[in-house]
């Protein structure tokens, strides 16, 4: 019997949790992290009371970009991010299949993601930052690390909906 409709979560339902726990971890810290920056710029902007430092721009625009990143990842995690109700209630079939239908379209960004970022990524590869002088590959990575969370966390969305939609119950 399949873990997940006996009740106990399969391996890996547990390594999505998992890492979901973690990304949340990281969007807490990197918020944190983003608001050292932002604070400098603001104070050294309208005070005399310390220099303004270029870097902290580029900094708070790379820490933004992985939390909004960051934080895609977890919206397609917990079906929020892209998911629009825009039809009644089709019952438990027919809104299954409605979401499979709604997640190919999320898959298929996420695939252009994944190949997009690669290729972003390696026209980073050798290049740096112009203030903080960090390897922009730091940066680029965001997108197909994205995009391929968002294929492990569609997964196992599918396979919820595929089981709903073949008439299988599934376990909370």
């Amino acid at each position: 019997m399949d873990a997940s409709l006996s009740g106990r979560p399969g391996l890996w339902r547990r390594f999505t949790a998992a890492y979901a726990q973690l990304l949340s971890a990281i969007v807490v810290f990197s918020v944190a992290i983003l608001v050292v920056p932002v604070m400098l710029q603001i104070v050294s902007r309208y005070t005399n009371l310390i220099p303004s430092y270029i870097w902290t721009e580029e900094l708070a625009r790379f820490l933004f970009i992985w939390t909004v990143m960051i934080g895609a990842m977890l919206g397609v995690r917990h079906s929020a991010h892209f998911d629009v109700d825009l039809l009644p209630p089709l019952g438990a079939r027919g809104d299954a299949f409605m979401r499979i239908v709604a997640k190919l379209g999320v898959l298929a960004i996420a695939i252009v993601f994944v190949t997009g970022g690669i290729e972003f990524t390696q026209f980073a590869w050798n290049r740096t930052s112009e203030l903080a002088e960090l390897p922009l590959w730091l940066i680029h990575v965001a997108w197909p690390i994205a995009g391929v969370s968002w294929i492990a966390f569609l997964g196992e969305q599918f396979a919820d909906d595929l089981r709903v939609l073949f008439g299988k119950t599934i376990s909370p």
